[in-house]
């Protein structure tokens, strides 16, 4: 399908949302499409996990950017350390608050970076570019696959030349943008929704949460604090006064929380049991009764 040439500048404000919310509408559906592909891709992010091996995003412009957000939401949601999961973009900090978009053509930045976090083979890389061609992001899946790293790509067309590097490609063809050639538009929308199911589907399966509920979130406010409390309140149905003496006890961990509860056990016999247990909550409980 060719290129099609809209006026836009003389629509009514009215008009031009209206057509952005109608483009908007298409992307669910299309990532649907690739379901199966993205659930292949978490069992190759949880492999990774299990074998001590880190999830590294890697991409440009606002690609990159929305493999900064998604990597830096891990620690705060489910605890774990600042390194496990990390997102890449060329030009770095820099990159971020303005845009460095020549550093997208330099592949050998790519493998520097790379080298500068001591990727290795228990790494899993997911590169992530509209075009499915960044130089950059190319040249990174190319070095992962040296190093024997699992590749995984997520671009937004059926042509991109990484579905030939990468061991597994999440490819979601959104079609023109409204405003043409906007890729923080369209693709950067379906971008951001398989992060999101990357992220959170493996964190899920590595057990970092219980039930549906973040039990492994640091209360390092106020607000997350109050969280906490009704989380464990929703898992145990306990009252209120018999919870917030236990999570005084033990510093607001809602795991811990939820175990002694559930189970009369003092806190450092729960916080035992889970160490036994890999931090699952489930896998105690289970195992308790």
């Amino acid at each position: 399908m060719g290129k099609e040439i809209v006026n836009l500048d003389t629509l009514s404000t009215l008009e031009i949302i209206r057509k952005i919310n109608h483009e908007d509408k298409k992307i669910a559906y299309l990532v649907e499409e690739q379901l199966g592909q993205i659930s292949k891709a978490v069992e190759l992010i949880v492999k990774s996990f299990e074998i001590g091996g880190r999830l590294i995003y890697v991409g440009s412009g606002t690609s990159g950017k929305l493999a900064v957000i998604d990597a830096s939401e891990c620690p705060p949601t489910f605890g774990v350390d600042d390194s496990m999961v990390q997102g890449i973009i060329s030009g770095g900090e820099g990159a971020l608050s303005g845009w460095l978009e020549h550093t997208e053509d330099d592949e050998e930045l790519a493998v520097r970076d790379l080298q500068s976090i001591d990727v290795n083979k228990n790494d899993i890389l997911v590169g992530i570019t509209a075009s499915g061609n960044t130089p950059y992001v190319r040249r990174a899946m190319e070095y992962g696959k040296e190093i024997q790293c699992k590749t995984i790509g997520i671009m937004c067309s059926s042509i991109g030349k990484i579905k030939d590097i990468c061991d597994l490609t999440i490819s979601v063809d959104v079609g023109e943008e409204i405003l043409m050639g906007s890729t923080r538009m369209k693709a950067g929308t379906a971008q951001k929704m398989i992060l999101n199911m990357l992220s959170t589907t493996s964190m899920i399966k590595f057990g970092k949460t219980y039930l549906n509920l973040m039990v492994n979130v640091k209360p390092i406010n106020k607000k997350l604090q109050d969280r906490v409390r009704e989380m464990v309140c929703l898992a145990t149905n306990a009252n209120k006064n018999k919870i917030d003496e236990i999570l005084e006890k033990c510093d607001y961990d809602p795991k811990v929380a939820i175990i002694v509860i559930e189970t009369g056990l003092r806190v450092e016999e729960a916080k035992l049991m889970l160490e036994e247990h890999n931090g699952r909550t489930a896998d105690v409980l289970d195992n308790y009764k």
